[in-house]
Formats: structure tokens, C-alpha cells, sequence
């Protein structure tokens, strides 16, 4: 049983010795190095930047009352279409009680004259019948009257307007009457019946009624950084992608870059503008986010290879180029533009010829 353990022992023994000396010997074996291989094709390169931002309509105006007062009715609602000088929504007045005390001083005044004008009138046609007056004297008076009815004309209105927002002899007119100032979308109706709205002035904005745009005429509104917008240009084309449609692009062109640049988190950003052309079985909503590829160079057909395979020494560019025997011999290169994948080779290089890129260390042979 001792002679038995001892050859077991034994055994294992050697076999950790073997497994020892076989792993060494794997690991100090040369190990084959491969390169991948690319071959120069005729293609297009081009160098783009992705500019972030949102799709807004050109024209977005706020509709803000011209008086003071309550909102009595609304008449539209967002999501619906509206044209120019349609009403959106009517207005109760609240009269400013000074204005109306002010107003109403006027009418009883102009009563007054109008009364006296009438007792002087009717007293001088009758003289003037008997031709006990001149013509002249007469037609001062009947001047007078006309005067007095005309300013009664005036105050009455003065008063509706105050009391009332519009006068009985111009209603088409009435400031009561809250209407669209363009044609479009209404966006938003941020009032409701029952609410307080306020005139626009020098100390306040005024309440908005309604917001209404014209989406039919969009733009891209989105910000570049000061590294790239010096290769930009008023016409660049630009792709617009927009998160909320998948698999959705369309066409835009650049039409704007701010001549100022505004901070933000450190950075020197440039406001651009690029108006959108949206396809007709597209429904796009304002404020959608959106990205824009801008094409700042481009070129076509040149030779071009993976840039991975471009070899520096100094301020010199080289490739490796495989020979008939399956070597590879190092030639300069004069390169061009790249996108970061592929590159332009403008010199040293023809379609069709297999270059050497990166290596690759393969695992070693088994014999």
C-alpha cells in the first residue's frame, strides 16, 4: 500500500513538471504578426459638425388686448387654424371710474351747449325770416349749432368707448373684440372666461390672449461652437433630424449666423438659423428638438482609405504599399481631407492598391 502511494506521488509529479515545461515552452515561442489590409478605392469624403437646437416657427406672435377688461368669451382653442382678423376671444370692460366720471362731465356738457345752441338757433331763424338779421349773423349761429351737435356726437361716443369698449357707430371696430393678428396655428390660449387681462404699456407686457404662428414656415434654431463657425456660410445645406420622428429627415438651408457670440458653461457659442423644408405628409409641432448635420467640406471622387492605415514620420505622411512578392514597401502620400474614418489621398496612392494598416498580434501557431 506504501509502494502504491509512492509511485502515485511520483506521477503527479512528473505530470506538474511536464504541464510546467510545456506552458513555458508555449509562451516563449515567437508569435506571428499579422497587419490588416485595405485596398484604395474611388469614393466621396466629406467633414460635417452636428449642430443640437429645435424646429420654431419663423412667425410666433403673442395676441395681447388693447383694453383693459375680463375675458367674456373664447371662441378658439389650441390646435386650430385662424386667419387674420378673425376673433379669437371677447372682452368685458371695466371701466377706469375717473375716465367714466370724466366721460360722462363731457356728455352732460355737451347737452348744455347743445341746448343753448338749439334756443339760439331757433331764435335767430326766426328773426331771420322777418329779415331782421343778416345772412351773415345766421349763418354764424347755424355754425354754432352745428358745432354743439357735433360735439355731443363726440362725447356720447367718448362715453361708450369708456363704458362699453366700442362705440354704436364703429362696432367692426370694437377693441372688445380680440382678434388674430396673422394667419396660422394657435399654438396656445393661455386665458380662460372669467380671467383679467390687461392692456400692454410702459410698465407691463400686457396678457397674452392668444399665441398663433405660421407653421407652415419653419426654421431650425440652434447654436455652433467658435472652432467651426468660421467654415460656415449663409447657404450651406444642412440635414434636419428630429428626435419625436423616427427615421424621419428633411432638407434645410443656413440662413443665419450671429454676429455675436453668447457664452454658455465657458464656451463661446454662435447662434444659427436654417429654414426648414418640411415634407407635406409631415406634421411637425413647434419646439420639437432637432439636430442639424452641417457638410463643412467635401469632396468626390478621390482616393481614399481607411486613415488607420497612414503612417507619420515628422511632418511626412507614408503607407505601406504591398508589393507582388507579398511584401510591403513604405511610400509617401500626400493626404487631403478626412472624416475621421476614411481619407482623402491626393498623391503617392492609386485606386486599387492594398495598403498596410494596424497589426494584429494572432494567437501562436499549433504544428
Amino acid at each position: 500500500m506504501k509502494k502504491f502511494g509512492k509511485i502515485l506521488l511520483i506521477v503527479l509529479v512528473a505530470a506538474l513538471f511536464l504541464g510546467t515545461f510545456f506552458y513555458l515552452f508555449q509562451r516563449s515561442r515567437p508569435k506571428e504578426i499579422k497587419y490588416q489590409e485595405f485596398t484604395a478605392q474611388v469614393g466621396d469624403i466629406s467633414r460635417s459638425t452636428v449642430v443640437t437646437g429645435k424646429i420654431q416657427p419663423r412667425d410666433e406672435v403673442n395676441v395681447k388686448p388693447q383694453i383693459n377688461g375680463i375675458v367674456a368669451e373664447v371662441y378658439k382653442k389650441a390646435g386650430e387654424t385662424v386667419q387674420k382678423d378673425e376673433v379669437i376671444a371677447k372682452l368685458r370692460v371695466v371701466p377706469d371710474m375717473s375716465q367714466l366720471s370724466s366721460a360722462q362731465s363731457r356728455v352732460r356738457l355737451a347737452e348744455v351747449n347743445l341746448k343753448q345752441a338749439q334756443t339760439n338757433y331757433k331764435r335767430e331763424k326766426e328773426l331771420f325770416d322777418k329779415q331782421l338779421v343778416s345772412a351773415d349773423e345766421f349763418e354764424k349761429v347755424q355754425q354754432a349749432l352745428e358745432q354743439a351737435q357735433e360735439e355731443m356726437k363726440i362725447a356720447q361716443e367718448t362715453l361708450e368707448i369708456v363704458r362699453d369698449g366700442v362705440s354704436s357707430s364703429n362696432k367692426s371696430g370694437s377693441t372688445t373684440l380680440i382678434r388674430s393678428t396673422i394667419s396660422g396655428l394657435i399654438l396656445d390660449v393661455p386665458v380662460k372666461v372669467g380671467n383679467s387681462v390687461t392692456m400692454s404699456n410702459t410698465f407691463n407686457d400686457g396678457t397674452t390672449i392668444a399665441t398663433v404662428a405660421n407653421m407652415n414656415d419653419l426654421i431650425f434654431d440652434g447654436k455652433i461652437d467658435e472652432t467651426e463657425v468660421g467654415r460656415l456660410h449663409v447657404g450651406l445645406p444642412v440635414r434636419i433630424t428630429v428626435g419625436a420622428l423616427q427615421d424621419v429627415s428633411f432638407d434645410a438651408a443656413l440662413e443665419y449666423i450671429a454676429p455675436k457670440a453668447t457664452e454658455s458653461n465657458g464656451a463661446n457659442l454662435f447662434e444659427i438659423k436654417a429654414s426648414v423644408r418640411v415634407p407635406q405628409d409631415v406634421t411637425i409641432r413647434s419646439g420639437y428638438s432637432a439636430n442639424a448635420e452641417i457638410v463643412l467640406q467635401e469632396v468626390s471622387e478621390v482616393v481614399t482609405i481607411p486613415e488607420s492605415a497612414i503612417q507619420y514620420k515628422g511632418d511626412s505622411t507614408f503607407v505601406y504599399i504591398r508589393q507582388a512578392d507579398g511584401s510591403f514597401q513604405e511610400k509617401f502620400v500626400t493626404t487631403g481631407l478626412s472624416d475621421g474614418v476614411n481619407i482623402e489621398v491626393k498623391e503617392g496612392l492609386t485606386s486599387g492598391e492594398t495598403v498596410r494598416g494596424p497589426q494584429i498580434i494572432a494567437t501562436p501557431t499549433k504544428k
